[in-house]
């Protein structure tokens, strides 16, 4: 009896040893060293890629956002695009999409309807004419013929921050009218805001909306 009770003591007692040896190793010591290391030699990303703006925080180069006019409280309607920036992707899988809109950081995620749905279909067109209404100009007609996928469906995530050079030039125009800036300015802050493909072949070429759109705002000002 006396030995059963010493071999469950010192099985106990190495088993309380263990937990805390492995609560300090991986519970603090580790911690602590992967922090080090990731604030030392990757500060911006262990940070959440953050943009700043006259010394404020304004969004996180791996997120997008929204760019609408003020909505007032209670009348029930839906935001509108303030036309003086530039605008994203769209945020909510193109109609009803409970899983996020309006770039929602709760859930990720799109429509996950096939490319042959009738709804989806007509979604897209409707936002096409949408966009080609959006950024027609006097002497600067764009068709839907005119208007890329990205400025129509939303990412699979829903929470891109980035739109396709393609889309950021056709909205040059009505950005450069609607802020009373030359156009051949504008789409010199498009060109100059535009990302190759990472290590030259992955990916596509891609401009970031919010840093474009504070690029704009300064040249505007």
């Amino acid at each position: 009896m006396n030995s059963s009770l010493k071999n469950t003591a010192r099985m106990l007692g190495a088993g309380l040893r263990a937990l805390l040896v492995l609560t300090l190793v991986c519970g603090v010591v580790y911690p602590l060293a992967v922090t080090g290391v990731a604030q030392t030699l990757f500060r911006d990303q262990a940070n959440g890629s953050e943009i700043t703006s006259e010394g404020r925080v304004v969004g996180s180069s791996l997120i997008g956002q929204r760019y609408d006019l003020p909505v007032t409280t209670g009348t029930g309607e839906a935001a509108a695009p303030d036309l003086r920036w530039f605008q994203p992707r769209p945020s909510n899988g193109l109609g009803a999409n409970g899983v996020n809109t309006r770039y929602a950081l709760i859930l990720s995620g799109a429509t996950n309807r096939a490319g042959d749905n009738a709804e989806l279909v007509r979604w897209v067109k409707d936002a096409k004419e949408a966009v080609s209404r959006d950024n027609s100009t006097p002497g600067h007609p764009v068709a839907p013929s005119d208007v890329p996928a990205d400025a129509v469906t939303s990412s699979g995530s829903g929470l891109d921050p980035h739109i396709s050079p393609a889309y950021a030039r056709l909205q040059v125009n009505r950005v450069a009218e609607r802020n009373g800036l030359d156009a051949g300015r504008v789409a010199e802050l498009v060109e100059s805001h535009t990302s190759d493909r990472v290590l030259g072949f992955i990916g596509e070429p891609r401009v970031n909306v919010l840093q474009l759109n504070l690029a704009l705002r300064a040249s505007a000002s």
